[in-house]
């Protein structure tokens, strides 16, 4: 028989430590006399089991003053959802409390037993949402990307959340075999009519809602960093007022999709319409507020997650 490995052991500890303190309420010190060890042992094990995922945690409260500030970015952008996360801001994760709120609107749709196109964008954020769901047996959706799965090297993109989202539901889906943004125009037309693609772009186009991160346009931005645009790219749109992107799509500051000869390289599909599609824009933190608020001002997104801070922003310009 072979030997669990001093790692998996540990995990194992950390899991049922971690049962123990969220799921059967048992304190720290009650564990550490269950399992035999330390209280500090204890704790180091509960924490890790957060930390490895082990235990997903979400606050089901909402506050208030979340809900008014909600209630207000509804009014003001006529949107259809908001929910508004509480600010840490000692925070260094750009995804922390949206993601785990995503992730519960997410299930709330896969709950439904009429069969929905889901259509989802790319990036960290939704990566990080993704993370969080809940095995789930959904056979009746189909989940459709919105942007190409293939880095501009060839590889698969990490950040494109199809496979894994598929994976944690048991869904059929349907990737976009594309890089994000490609040479040229022509291109981008001859790759969309090709038979492979042509299904689930025609699939898109009738999502009935869809989750998206919202992009910031600066010299650290994902569509840098990650190598689908190139610095002289990224210098030449940030002088004509690029601020925020979805799926790639670039926009300004009032919202409008940019005149550029990036945009009409873009390969993504269009963020499907707001007529029909219920379009949720997920970010949270200072450097994307320009985005956010651009987003909304567009009317890109018909529904929104973010925090307290960036909706106070939202709601003073």
């Amino acid at each position: 028989m072979a030997k669990r490995g001093e790692g998996q052991t540990r995990l194992d500890d950390a899991a049922r430590a971690g049962w123990l303190y969220y799921v059967a309420g048992r304190t720290q010190d009650e564990i550490a006399a269950s399992m035999g060890i330390s209280r500090q042992s204890a704790q180091r094990l509960v924490s890790l089991s957060v930390a490895e995922k082990l235990i997903k945690v979400r606050l089901d409260h909402p506050i208030a003053a979340c809900l008014e500030l909600a209630e207000a970015l509804k009014q003001k952008f006529g949107l259809k959802q908001v929910e508004i996360v509480p600010t840490d801001p000692s925070a260094e994760s750009a995804s922390v409390g949206v993601a785990e709120a995503g992730a519960a609107q997410l299930e709330r749709w896969l709950k439904q037993p009429e069969p929905l196109v889901i259509a989802m964008g790319t990036g960290r954020t939704l990566r990080s949402m993704i993370d969080q769901l809940s095995p789930m047996e959904c056979p009746q959706h189909k989940i459709v990307s919105l942007t190409g799965n293939i880095s501009p090297d060839g590889s698969a993109a990490y950040f494109n959340v199809i496979f894994s989202m598929a994976d944690a539901i048991k869904a059929p889906h349907f990737p976009m075999p594309l890089p994000v943004i490609v040479s040229s125009s022509t291109e981008r037309e001859l790759l969309h009519s090709q038979p492979l693609v042509a299904p689930t772009i025609a699939l898109g186009h009738r999502s009935d809602v869809t989750f998206v991160g919202i992009g910031e346009m600066n010299m650290r931005a994902p569509l840098l960093v990650d190598g689908f645009l190139k610095p002289h790219e990224m210098e030449e749109l940030l002088q004509v007022g690029a601020v925020g992107e979805i799926c790639g799509w670039i926009f300004g500051e009032d919202g409008k999709l940019l005149t550029h000869p990036v945009n009409e390289r873009v390969a993504s599909l269009e963020i499907p319409s707001r007529e029909t599609s219920t379009v949720v824009g997920l970010a949270r933190g200072r450097r994307k507020h320009p985005a956010i608020l651009a987003a909304v001002r567009g009317g890109h997104i018909n529904g929104l997650i973010t925090d307290e801070e960036a909706a106070r922003h939202l709601l003073a310009n």
